[in-house]
């Protein structure tokens, strides 16, 4: 161990090194290094195989990121940032991702800022934004906090203060138009130009329909469709060509059609065969996965009892929504040793591949399948995914 006499000596050699280090260096130099340009690749045309992988980390909530992923070359393509618990979605044409997002101004704390985002799909740059006001529903991610009329007139952002609101963005004039009472309802599921729904503890979706400005022009409810103390539904619904589905935590199947005001819905089918009921349920986070041209839906179904309704799914069950009936049970977690899958989503072409991830609630990363949508052959398993997938969308 050097003594201050000596360490103040050592630092004095050091002085006198360094000048003439300097100048040796000056000396070979040709001349200055020109600064470096910073450019923004294009990404290839977009792939019916790609996902965005929506990481609200538990671990991180302030900085929540959407990961654009390759499901052919397993790889990632880019990130794009979204604050605090982000809602996100993705324009009709493609070509815009929408995230609506809170931030603060000292990380989890201070003023708080709530804001659109619209991020171009070509090269993931941020296009612009839009303050809204500071209501937007914190929730884990998902595409009905964010909604986009069908055709991209109008925005749907969700609010919880606790009470239930729906703020209106006309996307033309890129400005807020205004705030829809919900009553007590939650989310904001958009159908036809100028309609929105919300679901409602009272078991009923509540559907506004909007004028040519953004404002209500008249509401209706629909019948209830399950009871919440008896069996409630997810309220992380699904996508169809006529509306929305709803999972229950009992393997209910409600099909909702927005095409008009007020929603109809189809009378319930079950998951579960009588022998199965109480036995296997579905859960997670994304308990669902629905191919619209296949109609072909997808779950991860687990053996458990009430309260299981968080957990993930040790099978995999393939339905063909026009019969009801099951097509296969795929045992993903013992075939391939994964984690019980917690979110799966499906590519929506032809020959579709589904993407299924699981994870440990006291690890930060996770593992992560690429099945083929048809057979549930095994094509890729990345077991260090370095992102939670709490929600996957098709970009």
């Amino acid at each position: 161990m050097l003594r201050m006499p000596e360490l103040y000596r050592a630092l004095c050699a050091l002085c006198l090194v360094a000048p003439s280090f300097t100048a040796a260096g000056a000396t070979a130099a040709t001349g200055p290094v020109p600064p470096e340009k910073l450019t923004v690749e294009k990404l290839a045309p977009r792939s019916p195989h790609w996902i965005y992988f929506v990481d609200e980390s538990l671990y991180n909530d302030v900085d929540a990121r959407i990961v654009l992923y390759d499901g052919d070359q397993h790889r990632e393509l880019g990130q794009i940032d979204a604050g605090y618990f982000p809602s996100v979605n993705v324009t009709p044409d493609g070509r815009t991702t929408i995230v609506a997002t809170t931030y603060f101004a000292r990380g989890s704390k201070g003023t708080r800022t709530d804001v659109v985002e619209f991020t171009d799909n070509a090269t993931l740059e941020t296009k612009s934004e839009i303050i809204v006001p500071s209501k937007h529903a914190q929730t884990f991610p998902t595409p009905y906090g964010a909604s986009v009329s069908d055709d991209g007139r109008f925005l749907y952002v969700a609010n919880i203060t606790p009470a239930t609101s729906t703020t209106v963005i006309d996307l033309k004039s890129n400005s807020v138009v205004g705030e829809l009472d919900t009553a007590g309802c939650v989310l904001a599921y958009a159908a036809g130009p100028n309609r929105v729904s919300s679901l409602c503890e009272s078991g009923k979706l509540l559907t506004i329909t909007l004028d040519s400005n953004g404002k209500e022009a008249s509401r209706a409810q629909s019948e209830a469709f399950f009871e919440t103390d008896k069996d409630p539904v997810y309220a992380q619904g699904l996508d169809s060509s006529e509306g929305v589905v709803f999972l229950s935590f009992l393997g209910q199947v409600h099909e909702v059609n927005l095409a008009q005001a007020p929603a109809t819905i189809k009378p319930p089918w079950s998951l579960v065969t009588d022998q199965e009921r109480g036995k296997w349920r579905l859960g997670g986070n994304q308990m669902g996965a629905l191919h619209k041209g296949l109609k072909r839906l997808y779950v991860p179904m687990h053996e458990g009892g009430e309260g299981t309704h968080k957990d993930g799914g040790t099978e995999i069950w393939v339905f063909d929504m026009a019969s009801h009936k099951r097509l296969a049970r795929w045992p993903i977690t013992s075939r391939y040793k994964l984690d019980p899958i917690t979110a799966v989503q499906v590519s929506q072409d032809a020959q579709p591949i589904l993407f299924a991830a699981g994870s440990k609630a006291d690890v930060k990363n996770a593992q992560f399948a690429i099945l083929d949508g048809l057979t549930g052959a095994i094509r890729y398993v990345e077991r260090d995914l370095r992102v939670v997938p709490w929600l996957m969308l098709n970009p």
